[in-house]
């Protein structure tokens, strides 16, 4: 598609935040991708003219980090932390009973566009193991049974709530905006941070006053 005067005019205001024009590559990124749903070959030529760099320079970024989807993914795109701690509380089966659920494999999506599938790395969220992400939200203490139940769900049109983060999971292409900078006002929304992630703190409070 060609990009609208709103959308060029966006782009400059996210450029604009930056005292490096070049700086602003990855937020760029992930704005087309808001736009189309992934990194078309327009939006690196256009993200390119904008920053006067090569386009080889732009695409290098786009496929280096996986956030980055060179072809088109659903609209809820769904990845299963497969990792060391993940992996062995569960996580490698939740992603084989999910691809036979799904009749899709890795980097697959279903013939509706609703849901796409990805094993992914550690996310950081090892006390909540195994995790299950969609469009990068939280969905913390997963069994293979919970994860089907979110993709038939989130193929329904009503997924669940992530478990930390906001109230309503939003789109790929809505959370692509959001992780460009675009405020989507619902920053304070949900968990923020569960008892698992504060026990340490908590613990530590305790030994301070002691």
């Amino acid at each position: 598609m060609t990009f609208s005067s709103e959308n060029l005019v966006v782009m400059d205001s996210i450029i604009n935040r930056y005292p490096r024009p070049r700086s602003a590559i990855m937020p760029l990124l992930h704005y087309v991708q808001s736009i189309d749903g992934y990194v078309t070959h327009e939006g690196i030529e256009t993200i390119a003219g904008k920053l006067a760099l090569e386009s080889a320079e732009v695409s290098a970024v786009a496929t280096f980090y996986t956030q980055y989807k060179r072809k088109p993914v659903g609209e809820y795109h769904v990845g299963v932390c497969t990792n060391t701690l993940c992996a062995i509380m569960g996580g490698d089966a939740i992603f084989e009973g999910l691809k036979e659920h799904l009749g899709i494999e890795n980097d697959g999506v279903t013939s509706d566009g609703k849901v796409s599938l990805e094993h992914i790395e550690c996310n950081a969220a090892c006390d909540y193991a195994p995790v299950v992400m969609a469009n990068w939200e939280f969905y913390d203490n997963q069994t293979v049974q919970s994860a089907k139940d979110l993709v038939d769900a989130a193929r329904a049109g009503n997924p669940p709530a992530p478990t930390r983060g906001p109230d309503k999971l939003p789109t790929w292409k809505e959370n692509s905006a959001v992780l460009a900078g675009l405020n989507d006002g619902r920053a304070s929304e949900g968990v923020q941070a569960g008892a698992p992630s504060l026990l340490g703190l908590e613990i530590s409070k305790k030994g301070a006053e002691a």
